[in-house]
């Protein structure tokens, strides 16, 4: 438990610094006189740096121990975040950014690969399903902390550095339970891909959807009609239901195949895809609508990195939940392009069309798989 608790910790730290800092260095750069296209480059270098950095978290890992790793990640997104406003201009943000989200990434894989270690195999699922509601309850505080103590002056930023360091304390309580990071196998990513592929291409389908949604769902509210008030509030209704559906799809995904489980999930999330057009006439049914395909939709991850942990060896896990950050950063990147484009092409239903291929991009070639596997094990 005590094991568990200290990654679960980690990555409330990640949800709270990546919530915090993506409005609030947006709003500090507008202040500081940045266009839009440069808010957007400087919020692109998080996925860059994870990409570039990921990879060798395992590595750094398995010669230096979890632990200190983790300890190290923390201070340094903690005096990152710091830093941000004692910088003048904008052109250090770059490199700093980098830093402050080379920090977050490695916190973000250490704690996956520390919770999917630690998990016992029967439980696994449920352990990820609270897991990641507690990531996404890390993402809702961002927000409220910044209402709470504004945006203005060193004190937001003070506010989530202390926040980041009080991760320090679960760590160094659980530090003789750390696991330790094998050598692995010598798999590059896309060895780590054809080993798991439906559970790694789980994840870059939610980076995607996650992002997209966040990044085009308002513009999809407002072309249908609502206020901005109104269409940001249905981003609330995807957040909360990705909040109450993780744990029992957990549970779910340690008593069914967790393959079934993702093919349902994913053609559930197609179906509500293909249905919005239909529900954006309805205030309530298009809530309605919007609260369980985004509480679907969170499950990806979940299940996806619970299979992640069953079809991978001990050896290979650290590696494994690398490419699985790596992949979800892929779709950070492809998400809003991707769904932004087919809102631009076809408004303003093309946002609903372009999730439903994106979904069934997935979902066809999974079960394919499934069904040569189900072949297989047939007498």
């Amino acid at each position: 438990m005590a094991a568990i608790a200290a990654a679960i910790a980690c990555v409330a730290v990640v949800g709270i610094g990546l919530s915090l800092s993506i409005p609030l260095l947006s709003i500090e750069m507008e202040r500081r006189g940045a266009s839009s296209t440069l808010i957007g480059l400087n919020t692109a270098m998080a996925g860059i740096s994870s990409i570039c950095i990921v990879p060798f978290v395992p590595r750094i890992a398995a010669r230096f121990g979890v632990v200190p790793l983790l300890t190290l990640s923390l201070i340094v997104s903690a005096a990152s975040l710091v830093a941000f406003p004692l910088l003048p201009g904008i052109l250090p943000w770059f490199p700093l950014r980098f830093v402050f989200s080379a920090g977050l990434g490695a916190l973000f894989v250490l704690s996956e690969y520390w919770i999917n270690a630690a998990a016992p195999p029967e439980r696994r699922g449920l352990v990820l399903g609270i897991y990641t509601t507690v990531l996404a309850l890390g993402f809702a505080v961002g927000p409220v902390l910044l209402a709470l103590v504004g945006t203005n002056g060193l004190w937001p930023y003070l506010t989530g550095a202390l926040l980041v360091l009080a991760g320090l304390l679960p760590v160094f309580l659980a530090r003789g339970l750390s696991p330790a990071v094998e050598g692995g196998t010598g798999r590059g990513v896309f060895g780590y891909i054809r080993l798991a592929p439906a559970a790694l291409f789980a994840a870059l389908l939610y980076g995607a959807v996650e992002t997209g949604i966040f990044a085009i769902l308002p513009l999809y509210g407002l072309r249908i009609g609502y206020d901005a008030q109104g269409a940001a509030g249905l981003v609330s209704l995807i957040a909360l239901g990705n909040v109450l559906f993780q744990i029992p799809f957990g549970w779910l995904a340690d008593r069914v195949d967790r393959g079934l489980v993702l093919l349902g999930t994913c053609l559930g999330c197609a179906l509500g895809s293909a249905l919005i057009p239909a529900a954006s006439g309805s205030a309530m049914s298009l809530g309605v609508l919007l609260f369980l395909w985004g509480g679907l939709a969170g499950t990806l991850y979940t299940v996806g990195l619970a299979a992640l942990g069953a079809r991978t060896s001990s050896a290979d896990l650290a590696g494994a939940n690398a490419t699985f950050v790596v992949l979800y950063n892929v779709g950070l990147i492809l998400g809003p392009p991707v769904i932004g484009g087919g809102l631009d092409l076809m408004p303003p239903d093309g946002f609903a069309y372009a999730l439903l291929i994106l979904f069934l991009a997935y979902a066809l070639p999974l079960a394919g798989i499934l069904a040569r596997g189900r072949t297989r094990r047939s007498p």
